[in-house]
This record gives C-alpha cells, sequence and structure tokens, in this order.
C-alpha cells in the first residue's frame, strides 16, 4: 500500500508549480536527463504501447534547427531554455509490442487499423509528456509546454527519415522565479467534474 505525498511534494509537483517561459543559465546534466526519462518510461500506458519519443534539444546548433519551427511568440522563451523537448510519438509503436506486451497478439490491433494506431499513439504519447513534465517537477526542474510551432516544417526537419512524429514541445530547465507569471483561474470541481 502507498501512502500519501507530503504537502511539500505535492507543492513542488502541483499547487505551486507554474509553467514556466523565463530561465536561468544554468545547464542540465545529460545524467538528469537520462533520470528524468527512467522515470517516465515506467509511467502506465495502454496495453503498454509506450509511443512517446524524446528529442531532447540542448546544443547551440539543435536550437537554431528549431528555431525556423517555433511561432514567433514561442522563439526567446525556447531559445534561452536549457533544453527543449520534442515529445513525439512512433507512428509505428506497434512494432515493440511483441516485447512490450507479450501477453496477446497486440501488434495486430494497430496494423488492421490505422485509425487507431494514430489514436492511441497521440493519446498515450500525451499521457507520457504529462509523466515527463511531473519527473522535471519531481527532480527539480521547472518545465513549460508548448503548442505553438509548425509541426508540418518540425517534422521535415528533424524526423523526414523516420517514423517519429510531433506531438508537443516542453521546455525544461531552471526557470526563473521572479518571472513567473501569477497563476491563472481553474474551473472549479463543480465545473469540471460529475461523480455518477
Amino acid at each position: 500500500m502507498t501512502t500519501p505525498l507530503h504537502d511539500t511534494a505535492l507543492a513542488q509537483l502541483f499547487t505551486d508549480a507554474h509553467t514556466h517561459t523565463s530561465w536561468l543559465e544554468k545547464s542540465i546534466p545529460q545524467e538528469l536527463l537520462t533520470q528524468l526519462y527512467d522515470l517516465v518510461k515506467v509511467g502506465s500506458t495502454s496495453a503498454n504501447c509506450s509511443p512517446a519519443r524524446f528529442v531532447f534539444i540542448t546544443s547551440e546548433e539543435a536550437k537554431e534547427k528549431l528555431k525556423p519551427c517555433l511561432s514567433s511568440g514561442n522563439v526567446e522563451q525556447t531559445m534561452t531554455a536549457p533544453c527543449t523537448v520534442i515529445v513525439a510519438y512512433d507512428e509505428e509503436f506497434y512494432e515493440q509490442l511483441p516485447t512490450l506486451f507479450p501477453y496477446a497478439d497486440a501488434k495486430s490491433w494497430f496494423t488492421s487499423s490505422p485509425e487507431a494506431a494514430l489514436e492511441t499513439a497521440m493519446r498515450n504519447s500525451s499521457l507520457q509528456g504529462a509523466y515527463l513534465i511531473s519527473a522535471a517537477r519531481a527532480l527539480g526542474l521547472d518545465a513549460g509546454a508548448m503548442s505553438g510551432f509548425n509541426p508540418t516544417l518540425l517534422n521535415e526537419t528533424f524526423f523526414a527519415d523516420s517514423t517519429w512524429r510531433v506531438n508537443f514541445l516542453l521546455n525544461i530547465g531552471y526557470g526563473d522565479g521572479e518571472k513567473v507569471h501569477k497563476r491563472l483561474p481553474r474551473l472549479s470541481f463543480e465545473q469540471a467534474c460529475q461523480i455518477i
């Protein structure tokens, strides 16, 4: 049986956490990026399909390659972030299912239905991207997710010769707490939830 996390941990993960757009000039060690993925990969996905693929952009050369793909409002926050993660999905994620889910012929569920494969890839890679945000916060990093980019250009630039496709972008690093935006309103339980 697990026990509830202490309020301090809940604050770091959720209640005190913010989307960051301004960053301190502090790089992220590669070992920390590896540790980050090691946490994300154990998060649940349907049939353990694990369709997400992650490109950790840290070099100036890779940032310049990414820059033309960004909406103008996202350029500065991305160019100054220590790391931008392309949260992608593999269109052929099901090729790994014989290893990842050996209990059934799960690969056939998707090879016979491109629509089901795409829906599963998008849903579960989004879920894994959310795990990435939580894992980053758990390891003392800050995060800022973005959807302001040209997906066609990004896929052509980074994934032209692969079956990977972008889902969304995530800046991670050490956020500048002096420049964080005030938390915007959220919907109440009554507005967003039903118990039936």
